[in-house]
């Protein structure tokens, strides 16, 4: 039997067990019943009350308490047998017991052992630990999802660690050209009052410069008062999405002196604070809207500008003042509650310039900057000529780009070819990518020069039928070929 020195080492069943004893025997220990009253009462022996007060005043509580056997998960079979039951059980998800069985006994006859019973095969398999079962039958993403110790982030106080995530909603609204599409959206969350910091609304998929304003957005100060939200975060908490990952971001948060983190690739359960909030756009605010996919009834569907008028309605005056379900309290109040000054750069122009503007390293040649297949010129170039120097460009307009040597602001270089134009990177990218395959196609369709010279002296000597059949050889051949 197993010994209990405690009363710590039992169960809460094994103490509510014992508690019903005691109170069955303690009329009889105040002297209040006598033993045969209580064993007519209770349908319980004289002789087992007579075994329950001699082990409560010898050990009290612990007296009571049912020890098990210390053989009692212990299977009486061969270990071999044992480990074969097991390797059964383990290599064929769903099997049953009785499959299991037939299969050992074959094993057992084939190495001359003896045959375990039916039931010694199945308590086998129940000794054998849920996590390893898991592993087994589902792989390590399930089990991983299910046994595997996660580090949750938790802030202390406010703008500490702010966390961003991408989602398409679930919901058609009417784009540009009036079809309807789902939107994309971009969300930054505080992590420590749950308050969003900012918020972008879109129909192209995330990228990095969608990323970079929605965290100008975050940082900056917001026109509404009732939006009090901004400052530069201690740690930018993220996926491994390529947006977040790309240099441009590395550059950004060196230049704003924010710390870049990142949750486990294929692990996103320590960013569940951000992906309840989404559930809380769904469940709380897009299915009272038109156009939500799981509701097509209603054929009129919402502008961008009015969708996003409403999300911000929704934002500041419903979920930033209603009770978190896990603070209990409110997001608004939890940001304001420390009374503490955010880290905000001088000016929106600095702003613009560390998360809007790439920085390259490009060579001054006599003719200007080269980047992107354009040519920058600005007069103070020229006493630089064969310097290398740093340029920073806003990917929606390169008409310009920002010059800066040693670290000090140089010059705005233009570029002629595109002055008075707003022509961003991807148009560009997506311009070259259509001529080349316009090229390809041309080159599909164009002859060489030995066709074109066979097609005009066919054209000027028509061949007969006997020059266009195929010679015949006067090579010897094998009698059969």
């Amino acid at each position: 039997m197993q010994e209990i020195n405690s009363l710590t080492q039992c169960t809460e069943v094994q103490l509510e067990e014992a508690h019903r004893k005691y109170l069955i025997i303690h009329s009889y220990l105040l002297k209040s019943k006598s033993l045969e009253v209580i064993s007519a009462e209770e349908n319980i022996s004289i002789r087992t009350l007579r075994y329950w007060i001699q082990k409560y005043q010898e050990l009290g509580l612990r007296g009571l308490v049912r020890m098990e056997r210390t053989d009692k998960r212990n299977v009486k079979v061969d270990l071999a047998i044992q480990d074969q039951v097991k390797k059964i059980f383990l290599s064929n998800k769903g099997i049953s017991i009785t499959s299991i069985y037939r299969r050992t006994l074959a094993w057992c006859e084939d190495n001359d052992l003896q045959f375990p019973s039916y039931h010694q095969v199945r308590a086998i398999t129940k000794t054998i630990p849920q996590n390893i079962t898991k592993l087994a039958h589902d792989g390590t993403k399930k089990y991983a999802n299910e046994f595997d110790l996660v580090y949750l982030r938790e802030a202390n106080y406010p703008n500490e660690i702010w966390q961003a995530d991408h989602t398409m909603l679930d919901i058609e609204v009417l784009n540009e050209k009036g079809k309807p599409e789902r939107p994309w959206l971009t969300v930054i969350l505080d992590d420590y009052s749950r308050a969003v910091a900012g918020f972008f609304i879109d129909f192209k998929s995330p990228d990095t410069l969608r990323t970079t304003l929605t965290l100008r957005k975050a940082i900056w100060r917001k026109e509404n008062k009732n939006w009090p939200i901004c400052g530069i975060p201690e740690i930018f908490y993220t996926d491994h999405g390529s947006d977040y990952t790309s240099k441009h971001m590395e550059q950004v948060s060196a230049d704003i002196r924010m710390n870049l983190s990142f949750s486990r690739v294929g692990v996103p359960r320590g960013r569940g604070k951000i992906e309840r909030f989404f559930q809380s756009i769904n469940t709380m605010f897009l299915q009272d809207l038109p156009g939500y996919i799981k509701n097509k009834k209603t054929t009129k569907l919402l502008t961008v500008s009015e969708f996003v008028e409403k999300i911000t309605s929704f934002i500041l005056n419903t979920y930033h003042h209603r009770t978190h379900g896990t603070t209990k309290k409110e997001p608004i109040n939890m940001w304001n509650e420390f009374g503490f000054l955010p880290n905000i750069p001088n000016s929106l122009d600095e702003l613009d310039l560390l998360l809007l503007t790439p920085a390259k390293p490009r060579k001054v040649h006599s003719d200007g900057i080269h980047f992107m297949g354009l040519k920058y010129m600005h007069t103070n170039l020229s006493a630089f000529v064969g310097e290398n120097v740093v340029i920073r460009y806003d990917p929606r307009d390169i008409a310009e780009i920002r010059v800066f040597f040693n670290g000090e602001f140089l010059c705005t270089a233009i570029s002629s070819s595109i002055d008075g134009y707003s022509i961003g990177v991807k148009e560009i990218e997506a311009a070259r990518n259509k001529q080349k395959r316009e090229l390809k196609k041309q080159v599909m369709h164009t002859k060489s020069v030995v066709e074109n010279l066979k097609a005009e002296k066919d054209a000027e000597h028509p061949r007969s039928d006997t020059e266009n059949s195929p010679k015949k050889t006067t090579l010897k051949r094998y009698y059969h070929e």
